[in-house]
């Protein structure tokens, strides 16, 4: 019966090491951004595709966890040291790849690593506040990277980005997630209008973003969701 029960409290554990190889995984392929690789799809979008995957058990871990009541400090760290990986370092390098690919100075292209350095800082502060349950502080992590996938496809497909643009945003991003700006949670609180109606226009906007940019839309969703956050402020605080 031990081993049994040992084996049930730790599916929600691998599910979570699923996370941290499909950001390992994207990191790998994220060196070859260009490469036509499975299917005739791009290093670069194969990590897309590999982040998504990392976001997908990052969400069934915690639900898995639940359902099982195998929820372990343990499983919260392990939690956090694969979101670094799959929402920090692995965009922060695809999109360090194609800044060197298209010819970014090598200096530009290492403040990249901005990325998983906040990203960290974000995850331990989330780890000690007990606060961060309706609302966040700061930008969460798997946000930064939606943005991240958005931005990067667009600069993957246009080139017509300015280089200090793109630092810029990194700076920026960067600093939401350690800023103290309260942003609402994207989990639905019930069905009502009065109780979810922030996440009810923030899909409505996600769709829209999609349907007229395609992926790179994802960034528009995420800076839709800071602006949101902002102009609520007051009554999420």
């Amino acid at each position: 019966m031990r081993i049994l029960e040992n084996i049930k409290n730790n599916i929600p554990n691998g599910i979570t090491c699923l996370n941290l190889l499909c950001g390992a995984l994207a990191i790998i392929v994220a060196f070859n951004p260009f490469d036509t690789m499975l299917l005739g799809l791009q290093g670069y979008q194969w990590a897309f595709i590999l982040i998504g995957l990392a976001a997908v058990a990052d969400f069934c871990d915690g639900l898995v966890a639940r359902l099982l009541h195998a929820v372990s400090p343990l499983g919260a760290e392990l939690d956090s040291l694969s979101d670094c990986v799959s929402f920090g370092l692995a965009p922060a390098l695809i999109l360090y790849n194609v800044m060197t690919v298209a010819g970014c100075p090598l200096w530009m292209c290492y403040i990249s690593l901005m990325i998983p350095i906040f990203g960290a800082l974000r995850l331990a502060r989330f780890n000690v506040d007990t606060n961060q349950t309706t609302t966040f502080t700061g930008l969460p992590i798997p946000a930064n990277a939606i943005f991240w996938i958005g931005f990067i496809n667009y600069y993957a497909t246009h080139h017509n980005v300015n280089s200090w643009i793109i630092v810029a945003l990194i700076v920026a991003l960067s600093l939401l997630m350690v800023c103290n700006l309260r942003m609402f949670s994207l989990k639905i609180h019930g069905f009502g209008l009065k109780e979810s109606y922030r996440q009810y226009v923030l899909i409505a906007g996600s769709v829209v973003f999609v349907v007229l940019a395609g992926v790179s839309g994802l960034a528009c969703i995420i800076v839709f969701y800071v602006l949101m956050s902002l102009l609520f402020k007051e009554k999420e605080a």
